[in-house]
């Protein structure tokens, strides 16, 4: 085991030895090959009358093995450049590999129109044909899309207009945002901070720290809202105006049909999600009168409850997540270890890495890798927990097709959102001191408002957003106001959004990354919490179950992977549920509260 957090960096060599590695160009020379050959031999001949079973089974599995190699390129130049954004060998391999992407698509587009294009009959014959049970529901999908599909050369200008354009924008933004550094006085010393170091600050005891840190990193970001909104106004403009040419009557329906979930659903969850705001603001009341406070500030949320900060080496961090998914399954706690002993994690902090944290699910035949940015909180254990848990559903999903291996994105956060359920539980079951426990309780708390109350914040006002840039451009201005109206709504008279967080907006990487993609924190987050439930209520009944559910990957859609576990996905209620369990959690919180003050007899906590 690794003692220092420094050399907790992953080991890529495993897919190439170096950015100048010769496997590289032989890689890219032989997908090629396979590609011309797949459309010598298939271009025109899926529409035919006489296509079989057989031959359609074969054309999937060709597309996949095509797919299987360049992935495994792709994910090498975006591992090296997540892990250092600043060396110009990391830069110039993933462009060449976007631009290889861009020109690969542009000849098996043809691939998805002439499946889209086979008659209904004739496709559900086909269909019918045991030998392609695996591709049934991968097919199926295909074809959702079909109302919105261009011809073929249209979609290789949509292609090559993405390469200039938004893909464009999202690296500079990527590298733009990476490149910050922060210069601040504290504690008598001065010298410059990376963004995750200033972000941790929000966990320091000291409100002023907090506040000096938190403004330090927004105000940075409005230094920079003339490039930040420029590339925010043309992402929403490009999402718009494509939304437009294919037929989308919202720009968020496009993401529902990829997800293969409702806006009714959707709207439904959101709405709950609104209606129960005033449970965050209990727990935000309960948090000023923890901290002595007679309000919080938005720089207070992650502040410590303990009279002392916590900072939990690495080494004990990686201890406790590994316990947690032992005491859940053995089999899930081999996998997690994996990625430790393999050295598939790099969760130093460093200038230039990308900041936040991410795992990357490669293919069914390559491993799966975790980036985090470790600075000791609490928090950062649960983040822990959390991408090991995205890492343990690619490892089982591992077992899937290429073109089933990936769950959908509000599927996508239930391995890691119960990880983090599994490590809380742990924490307050070994935990006697009532103070620590009112910590635990706390950043859990916290952690569910981030990820479903905050998420429905930010998929507001990415909605609001993009209905606006449909009007007009949007000055910085416009943006801030829209942030500044959604937020307020949450934090209503129970929070003060301290000047600088008007730029919040500008630094929130989904929505460059990803249209709507928050929404899918909020799915997952409210799911596990039902499922957790169930668990307690019978855990080995639920074990194997919930294994069976995270191995599917995504081989069948939401509703019908839910259903089999009791869950119906348009029933207000279920969502309900989920914010029941969080009001438990403050209620727990609050007589804990209680207990603290009857044992101090009143005393300063």
């Amino acid at each position: 085991m690794r003692e220092n957090l420094e050399t907790v960096n992953w080991d890529l060599s495993r897919l190439y030895k170096a950015p100048s590695d010769p496997a590289i160009d032989k890689d890219l020379h032989d997908a090629r090959e396979q590609v011309r050959e797949f459309r010598e031999r298939y271009y025109d001949k899926l529409i035919a009358e006489e296509l079989t079973a057989a031959e359609l089974h074969h054309a999937v599995a060709a597309l996949e093995d095509l797919q299987d190699r360049v992935l495994k390129t792709y994910w090498y130049a975006q591992l090296l450049f997540s892990a250092d954004t600043e060396r110009d060998a990391h830069k110039a391999l993933l462009q060449r590999i976007r631009e290889f992407f861009t020109a690969l698509r542009h000849e098996i587009l043809f691939f998805d129109l002439e499946v889209i294009a086979i008659p209904d009959e004739r496709f559900e014959k086909l269909l019918a044909d045991p030998l392609l049970s695996g591709y049934r529901h991968y097919l199926q999908h295909v074809r959702v899309f079909k109302p919105h599909t261009l011809s073929e050369q249209e979609e290789q200008l949509v292609n090559l207009k993405d390469l200039t354009g938004k893909n464009a924008f999202v690296q500079l933004f990527e590298e733009l945002t990476a490149s910050f550094r922060y210069r601040l006085d504290l504690e008598g010393e001065e010298r410059d901070y990376t963004g995750e170091e200033l972000l941790a600050m929000l966990h320091r005891p000291e409100a002023d720290i907090r506040e000096r840190a938190f403004s330090a990193f927004l105000e940075r970001h409005g230094e920079h809202a003339l490039v930040l909104s420029s590339v925010f106004n043309n992402i929403l403009l490009d999402h718009g105006g494509e939304c437009r040419l294919r037929g989308y009557e919202q720009p968020i329906a496009a993401t529902h049909l990829t997800n293969e979930l409702t806006h009714e659903a959707i709207e439904g969850m959101m709405q709950v999600s609104e209606e129960n705001y005033g449970l965050a603001q209990e727990y935000f009341r309960l948090k000023a009168q923890l901290l002595d406070l007679p309000k919080l500030k938005n720089s207070d949320v992650y502040a410590p409850v303990a009279q002392e900060t916590r900072v939990v080496p690495f080494p004990e961090a990686r201890d406790l997540v590994l316990r947690a998914y032992r005491s859940f399954s053995p089999v899930l706690g081999e996998m997690a270890e994996a990625f430790f002993t393999e050295s598939r994690i790099d969760a130093s902090v460093r200038p230039g890495k990308t900041g936040g944290a991410f795992c990357a699910g490669l293919t069914p035949t390559l491993p799966p890798y975790v980036l985090m940015n470790y600075t000791g909180t609490l928090r950062d254990v649960a983040t822990l927990a959390h991408e090991l848990g995205h890492g343990i559903h690619f490892t089982l999903s591992g077992k899937q097709r290429l073109v089933n291996y990936n769950a959908v994105l509000p599927m996508a956060e239930t391995a890691s959102v119960f990880g983090e359920m599994l490590l809380t539980t742990q924490l307050l079951s070994e935990e006697q001191d009532p103070r620590v426990r009112m910590a635990f309780l706390c950043a859990k708390i916290e952690d569910v408002i981030a990820t479903t109350f905050r998420q429905n914040v930010l998929t507001r006002f990415e909605l609001k957003a993009h209905d606006a840039r449909g009007k007009a451009l949007l000055t910085p201005e416009t943006f801030c106001d829209l942030w500044w109206e959604e937020n307020a709504r949450l934090y209503g008279d129970a929070v003060t959004m301290i000047p600088p967080y008007r730029w919040g907006w500008s630094y929130i990487s989904h929505f460059i990354h990803s249209r709507f993609y928050c929404y899918s924190y909020v799915f997952g987050e409210l799911l596990v919490l039902a499922l957790f439930q169930q668990y307690r209520q019978d855990r080995e009944a639920f074990v194997p179950r919930y294994l069976e559910l995270l191995s599917a990957g995504g081989g069948d859609s939401p509703p019908n992977l839910l259903a089999r576990m009791g869950i119906d996905v348009n029933d207000r209620d279920f969502w309900q549920k989920g914010y029941s369990f969080v009001r438990d959690l403050v209620g727990q919180l609050s007589s804990l509260i209680t207990e603290v003050d009857g044992a101090n007899h009143g005393g300063t906590r």
